[in-house]
């Protein structure tokens, strides 16, 4: 169990380069990853059962203490980053494939690596858990009506399709890893110690899948969807970041509330887009699932060694 636990955060601290080196993996030979592009759905639903097992009491505990700082964080996380998404749509012109994948990943719950992240950044780890877990619980429910709101006028959305899909591979693998948790606490505790490296795994082959389906138009296009992705990223850590200042919280709350808006599910919102719009508008959650780690990471630099 230790060296699991050793070889789960050496793949945390390293996730952003696997992920790099994957993606260049995939946009070289994609042919190794396209067989992949189908089985994206089940890959997630593997990613959200090992985030079950690690679901408990205290998760939800948290609200219940901190109701405020809860409620500001999860309004952060489904207004700033849909809002910023539609903005840049808006502004930067681009295909309505990429437009409606910015706005979708845009829209999606905050992502586990944000956990990590604060932990880094010696942020509010609890709070910052609690809100990966509500923002996730509540995401079929209010992700597919922002998708439906704000990316309706770049592509038709099935809205009650979407809230299915997030269902299934949301809240049913979630639900049977928290059951297996309490049932079986044993096989849980064994299966949760593993999970890390294997949800990194899985999310790491998501992406090189995206990628692999979209090489060619990531070749014509890609500059323009890694700056627009780019702007998304920092701009939500810093507006997320100005909304808990202008809360009152404190320094280690507005850390985790930063990293929380701008770190999301991508892994998720590549699998709504390829399931419900095009592989196109899967690329925007492909690209931002690099950037979020690396922007991710050199936030917490600067916070650890501007602030100690």
């Amino acid at each position: 169990m230790g060296m699991l636990a050793a070889v789960s955060r050496f793949v945390g601290k390293t996730f952003a380069l696997w992920v790099l080196a994957f993606s260049g993996l995939a946009y070289v030979e994609p042919g190794v990853f396209l067989p992949l592009v189908p089985q994206i759905v089940w890959l997630l639903g593997v990613v959200m059962f090992g985030m079950g097992l690690t679901l408990s009491p205290a998760d939800f505990a948290e609200v219940a203490r901190h109701p405020r700082e809860v409620a500001i964080g999860v309004a952060a996380q489904y207004t700033i980053m849909p809002l910023v998404a539609y903005g840049l749509t808006r502004l930067v012109p681009m295909p309505p494939e990429v437009a409606a994948g910015v706005i979708l990943v845009g829209c999606c719950p905050g992502g586990t690596a944000s956990n990590v992240m604060t932990y880094l950044a010696k942020g509010d780890v609890a709070l910052s858990v609690t809100l990966t877990t509500v923002s996730t619980l509540i995401a079929p429910f209010v992700t597919p009506g922002l998708v439906w709101v704000l990316a309706s006028q770049y592509l038709p959305v099935d809205a009650a399709s979407m809230l299915m899909s997030i269902v299934k591979v949301i809240l049913v693998p979630l639900a049977l890893g928290a059951l297996v948790k309490s049932l079986m606490p044993r096989a849980g505790a064994v299966l949760q110690a593993g999970m890390p490296v294997a949800s990194a795994a899985m999310v790491v082959v998501i992406i090189a899948a995206v990628v692999a389906a979209n090489q060619t138009k990531l070749a014509q296009g890609g500059l323009l969807i890694v700056a627009v992705v780019a702007a998304h990223n920092i701009l939500g850590m810093l507006v997320g970041y100005g909304a808990s200042h202008a809360a009152g919280m404190t320094f280690a709350q507005k850390k985790t509330i930063s990293i929380e808006v701008g770190m999301q599910n991508s892994g998720l919102g590549a699998a709504l887009a390829q399931a419900h719009f095009s592989p196109l508008a899967a690329a925007p959650s492909a690209v931002f699932s690099v950037m979020q780690n690396v922007m991710g990471a050199v936030f917490t630099s600067y916070w650890r060694r501007r602030f100690g």
